[in-house]
């Protein structure tokens, strides 16, 4: 009975490091991905105005 409750806790234990990995990785993957859709709207939105400053001192 000692050895299948060992191995139970193993299993349990197992399943939630597992768990516990996925969740940080999940939340890192999240992460970079907002940070670039926000930076490239940053880019985005100043390369528009760039645009519009050089075009407007050429009148």
């Amino acid at each position: 009975m000692d050895r299948v409750l060992k191995i139970i806790g193993l299993v349990v234990l197992a399943w939630l490091a597992i768990g516990l990995v996925g969740a940080v990785l999940g939340f890192l993957v999240k992460a970079v991905f907002w940070v670039a859709v926000i930076a490239g709207g940053v880019y985005a939105v100043g390369a528009i105005t760039a645009n519009r400053r050089q075009v407007r001192s050429h009148r």
